[in-house]
Order: C-alpha cells, then sequence, then structure tokens
C-alpha cells in the first residue's frame, strides 16, 4: 500500500470545510474513552468498558439501520464481577437512540491514533481540491451524502450484524472518487514501503485507483486474513457514489499544473502522456 503524502495541485482558496472536518475528528477522538492515551485502542477492561458505551450508543450498527432493532441492554461502561470473572456491565439504555442520526455521528468516531491519522492524511490531501472545486456547502453536503450512501450500503449487505460501524472513511472515500474524476493526472507524491520507503511521483489514477482496487479485492474477502475488521464495502460504496456525482463537473474543472518531468527515487525523467 502506497503513503501519499502531497499532490501537485494547487487550490484558488482556503478549504475552510476541509480543516473543521479533520478539527472535529480530532475533538471526536479525544474525547472517546481510552483513546488518546493509546495507538492502537482500548489497553484495559476498564477503558474498553467505556469504550464500548460509547461505541453503543453513537456508532452505527448495520441491524438498527435496516431492521430498527435497538438491543434492550447496552453496556452502562461499569465494570461488574460475573459468574465467569470480571466484565462489562449491562443495562437497559439510559438514552434513545436515533439509528439514521448514529451514520452522521460515527462519521466522527475513530478506535485509534492509526485509524483517525490514516483517514485524516487522505481527507488533508485530496478534500482540499474538491472542495476548491464544488465550494464549502455543496462540498460538505457531498461529503455527508458519501458517508450516508456508504454507512447504509455497508448495513444493506451485512443486514444482521450488530458489529459497530465507525470511522470517516466512507465519506473520505468518497473524496477520493471524486478527486479521481476530476483530476486523474494530477501529480500525487507518495512513500512506498520497499525496504525503505522510497518516494515517487505518480498520477492520481494510478494511486487512487490501485486504492480502490485494493478495497473491492479486501471487501470480497480475498487476500486478507481479517476482512471482517475494516467495512471495506463501505470504502467501495462511498467511492464509485462520489465517482458518480462529481462526473457532471468534469467538463469544467481546470486541468492541474503539469511539471516538467516525473521524478522517480529523485531523478528527473522526461515527462510521459497518461
Amino acid at each position: 500500500m502506497v503513503i501519499p503524502v502531497h499532490d501537485v495541485n494547487p487550490v484558488r482558496r482556503t478549504p475552510w470545510v476541509t480543516y473543521a472536518l479533520i478539527l472535529a475528528n480530532v475533538l471526536v477522538f479525544l474525547s472517546t474513552p481510552g483513546m488518546p492515551g493509546s495507538v492502537t485502542g482500548a489497553e484495559n477492561l476498564a477503558q474498553l468498558c467505556h469504550l464500548e458505551a460509547f461505541m453503543d450508543r453513537f456508532a452505527a450498527v448495520p441491524r438498527e439501520l435496516v431492521h430498527g432493532q435497538l438491543p434492550h441492554l447496552v453496556p452502562t461502561g461499569q465494570v461488574g464481577i460475573g459468574p465467569h470473572g470480571p466484565g462489562c456491565v449491562v443495562a437497559p439504555p439510559a438514552y434513545r437512540k436515533s439509528p439514521p442520526l448514529s451514520v452522521f455521528t460515527a462519521m466522527f468516531v475513530h478506535g485509534s491514533w492509526l485509524h483517525l491519522l490514516g483517514n485524516m492524511l487522505f481527507l488533508l490531501i485530496f478534500g482540499n481540491n474538491v472542495e476548491d472545486r464544488m465550494g464549502h456547502i455543496r462540498f460538505l453536503l457531498f461529503y455527508v451524502v458519501c458517508g450516508y450512501a456508504a454507512g447504509y450500503g455497508f448495513a444493506l449487505l451485512n443486514a444482521g450484524s450488530a458489529d459497530p460501524l465507525i470511522g470517516a472513511s466512507g465519506a473520505i472515500a468518497g473524496v477520493l472518487g471524486a478527486y479521481i474524476v476530476l483530476w486523474p493526472r494530477a501529480r500525487v507524491w507518495v512513500l512506498v514501503p520497499f525496504l525503505i520507503f522510497l518516494p515517487l511521483r505518480l498520477p492520481a489514477w494510478l494511486v487512487l485507483g490501485f486504492w480502490f482496487v485494493l478495497q473491492a479485492v479486501y471487501s470480497s474477502g480475498q487476500a486478507v486474513s481479517d476482512a471482517g475488521t475494516v467495512a471495506y464495502a463501505a470504502h467501495v460504496i462511498g467511492f464509485l457514489v462520489g465517482l458518480l456525482i462529481a462526473l457532471p463537473l468534469k467538463a469544467g474543472t481546470p486541468p492541474p499544473p503539469q511539471p516538467p518531468g516525473i521524478l522517480f527515487g529523485g531523478r528527473a525523467r522526461p515527462r510521459q502522456v497518461w
């Protein structure tokens, strides 16, 4: 998997919505129980119980979205001692959860620093240009629509699942889909892991197309042993929805600047036509 670090595609105005979305995601993450001090997630039972209670309230659950089946007992965030040892206490919910609203709140919830930073990196690099092309308000609506399409699309494919769905990646996948339509030839600096991280400048269609193909393969359960832990199908759906929404904007989109050469590991080579 390549890691994008910068695109050669300047914007005309400040991407305030992109910055606001990143700030909101970071603030929610810092408010998530057990997350700020951990790299990979909750690390002890007390943190896990608090996290489960938080997720149950704010994450999207496919079974709830499709069938409206809300649980009668939910984690309270407290640790108790049961017949099989310590565990998380459950009780009737003290709040009323709205499944449609949970799709929105789930877009701002992340399960670890790695989860958060990976999503925010993609949003920062590619979201600014899409916002610049669409305008602030339309971009915000576009982002939310892609997130809802990804969330409900995944739920329909996994209607019986009670596993929580969290993260901004469905909405961000829509941003990537829009970017590949609007600027397929824009140059993107990426780091490619090959013994060391090699810096390359590649066209957006190759970087984002390769990302999409990986998501599609993973969503089928091929090539990975833990495909069920990541909602790859939500990424695929979000990407395709974003791509379709952006198609009408393609005709009026100015092309990105074309540098004189393509750099491979620091050596300039003649520019090719993609």
